[in-house]
This record gives structure tokens, C-alpha cells and sequence, in this order.
């Protein structure tokens, strides 16, 4: 693969049916190039993790993937209500998920957590009111 590879998903707000359209995608395509297979796992684990907070807690977003062959980058950005506090967000087990969506199954206050063990950087920029954006990067055949 010589060039970088680009790729934008709408992520849809309120359809758990729908969330994680974009990270399976990704995965078939990095598949599809024989990229890394624990960087594919990672990949996928990270964008699924983002596009159901997306779903949850924003009314859906958009994402945005760059491929090359050191590394996969994605941006993940919404327009919900941004995150009140980035520290307590991270702890493994903290939600603000409603009761609703946790009967579904989902918010069980892993998805940061879980991003940011899948990813090599992370970069999480949010404004209460405005929104929230996630930087990711997974860097290919990188001995963790």
C-alpha cells in the first residue's frame, strides 16, 4: 500500500441496530489491504467503542479514518453535550448512560476505557454544550 487511504462515515443517532457500520467497514478494509491483524482488532474495538458513545450520548456523529501503512487514524466528532468530566469518564465502570440504554445492554462505562487501551494515542477535545471529538491513532505492527 503506498498511498493513504481516506474514509468518512455518517454515524446515525439512536439506532444501536446501526452503530458500528463504520468500524466493521474499516475492518473489512483493512482486511482486504493484509494490514496488521492486531492492529485491525484494535482499529475495530476503538471506532465501535466511539460510535456507540456517539449513539448514546450525542444523536450520532461523524468519523472520519485515514489509512497508511504505519498507522490508522480516526476522528471521531459529535455535536452532543460534550463530556462534563474527562477524568471520572475514563474510570472503567463510570456512566452517565440513562437507564434505557443500559436495559438495552449498552453504557456500561467501558468505552473510554476501552479506546484508550486499543489505541497508541489518544486525544479527546470537548466542550460542554458543543461537543466532543476523538482523536485515535493505531500504530501497525507495534509490539504492545
Amino acid at each position: 500500500m503506498s498511498n493513504a487511504l481516506s474514509f468518512d462515515y455518517v454515524v446515525p443517532g439512536d439506532d444501536f441496530t446501526r452503530a458500528g457500520e463504520a468500524s466493521s467497514d474499516v475492518k473489512r478494509k483493512l482486511k482486504q489491504i493484509g494490514y496488521d491483524p492486531d492492529a485491525i482488532r484494535r482499529v475495530a474495538i476503538a471506532m465501535y467503542e466511539g460510535e456507540i458513545n456517539m449513539v448514546i450520548h450525542a444523536g450520532g456523529g461523524l468519523a472520519h479514518v485515514d489509512i497508511d501503512p504505519e498507522c490508522v487514524k480516526m476522528i471521531l466528532s459529535d455535536q452532543g453535550p460534550g463530556i462534563q468530566d474527562i477524568d471520572m469518564a475514563m474510570r472503567e465502570g463510570y456512566s452517565t448512560a440513562p437507564d434505557r440504554v443500559r436495559a438495552l445492554g449498552f453504557g456500561a462505562g467501558m468505552g473510554l476505557p476501552n479506546i484508550k487501551k486499543c489505541t497508541d494515542f489518544l486525544n479527546i477535545q470537548t466542550e460542554l454544550g458543543k461537543g466532543t471529538t476523538l482523536y485515535m491513532t493505531v500504530l501497525a505492527n507495534k509490539e504492545r
